[in-house]
């Protein structure tokens, strides 16, 4: 096995985080500096940082439904965590991306670096699915701003697909390839809405389907 994949494997960083860290010198090989490119086997001893991985561990992906109060994290800090509605067994896993506490709906984990990779970076340009409830209906001119010219946010200009669920104009389905920090939430609130539920239905081929909430699927 290459020994990109090797490390993303055994650690759960992308192929490139893994050729960056042995371009570095992270990386030794049976007490060696690693090389680019090389082969390495489970009999090899490998490092990162000092410390010994091995990537006999099989990549596993599943799909969580988190549910609205759960923090995406491994130290809720008094809060409610996604790792509590998992099994230990399961809790080496890494969710891909972010959800914030009070949004629901799919969330990734997994220990393919290079899967998480493709998910996140903006190159591959994988579309999330979002049902989103506003606090007051959606003008017709706000709308045509937001999917139409983009409304502009601290980091930059913000541009949704918006398909109306109903016709209080407070239901709607955002469609995004970005992945700003609450980009939804933000948006909606530059133009004086607030966000009262945000529910992801889809992320790049992955669909959350009839999975009930907090309970999760091997993908």
């Amino acid at each position: 096995m290459r020994i990109n994949k090797y490390i993303a494997t055994a650690n759960g960083m992308s192929r490139r985080s893994a050729d960056q860290a042995v371009a570095q010198g992270r990386v030794l090989v049976n007490s060696k500096p690693a090389q680019p490119g090389q082969d390495v086997t489970d009999r090899d001893q490998v490092t990162l940082d000092g410390q010994p991985l091995g990537a006999g561990q099989p990549a596993q992906t599943i799909l969580l439904h988190k549910p609205a109060g759960y923090v995406v994290s491994r130290d809720g800090q008094g809060s409610k965590t996604i790792y509590d509605l998992l099994p230990s067994e399961l809790h080496h896993l890494k969710p891909v991306g972010r959800l914030d506490k009070e949004s629901s709906g799919l969330l990734l984990l997994t220990n393919d670096g290079q899967l998480a990779y493709e998910l996140t970076h903006p190159s591959f340009q994988k579309t999330k699915v979002y049902e989103t409830t506003l606090d007051a209906p959606l003008a017709p001119l706000h709308q045509q701003m937001i999917a139409d010219m983009g409304v502009q946010l601290e980091d930059g200009r913000s541009q949704l697909s918006l398909e109306k669920l109903d016709e209080t104009g407070m239901n709607w389905r955002v469609r995004m390839h970005e992945g700003r920090n609450r980009q939804i939430r933000r948006t909606f609130a530059a133009l004086g809405y607030r966000v009262t539920r945000l529910h992801r239905t889809e992320f790049g081929a992955y669909s959350l389907k009839d999975l009930p909430a907090g309970r999760y699927r091997s993908e």
